[in-house]
C-alpha cells in the first residue's frame, strides 16, 4: 500500500511539473525570443569601421545560409577528422613512454 501512494504521489509531482513547465513555455514564448533581431558584433562594430573606411558589404563567395550546406561543410570535416584520428588511434592513445621506446628515442 506504501508504494502504490509513493508511486501516485511521485506520478501527480512529476505531472504537475511538466504541465507548469508546458504551460510558462507556451505562453512566454514571444517574450524569451525577441520579436526584433538583436545587432551582433558584425553588424554593430565591425560594419560601422568598414563604411568608414570605404569598404562595404559584399555577398560571400560560397553562401552557407542557403540550404545545407554548412551542415554538410561540418560533415565532411568531421568524417575525416574522425578518419585522421581512427588511423592513427595507436599513436594518440599509447603514453609517451611506450611510444619513446618503440621510436628508439
Amino acid at each position: 500500500m506504501q508504494n502504490l501512494k509513493f508511486k501516485y504521489f511521485v506520478f501527480s509531482l512529476f505531472t504537475i511539473y511538466y504541465l507548469l513547465f508546458a504551460i510558462h513555455y507556451s505562453l512566454f514564448t514571444d517574450t524569451v525570443t525577441a520579436s526584433e533581431k538583436w545587432p551582433g558584433v558584425d553588424e554593430s562594430v565591425v560594419e560601422r569601421y568598414a563604411k568608414e573606411h570605404g569598404r562595404e558589404a559584399r555577398e560571400p563567395f560560397i553562401n552557407t545560409n542557403q540550404g545545407d550546406l554548412l551542415l554538410f561543410v561540418f560533415l565532411l570535416a568531421g568524417t575525416i577528422g574522425g578518419f585522421v584520428a581512427g588511423y592513427y588511434w595507436r599513436r594518440l592513445a599509447e603514453d609517451g613512454r611506450q611510444r619513446t621506446k618503440s621510436e628508439g628515442i
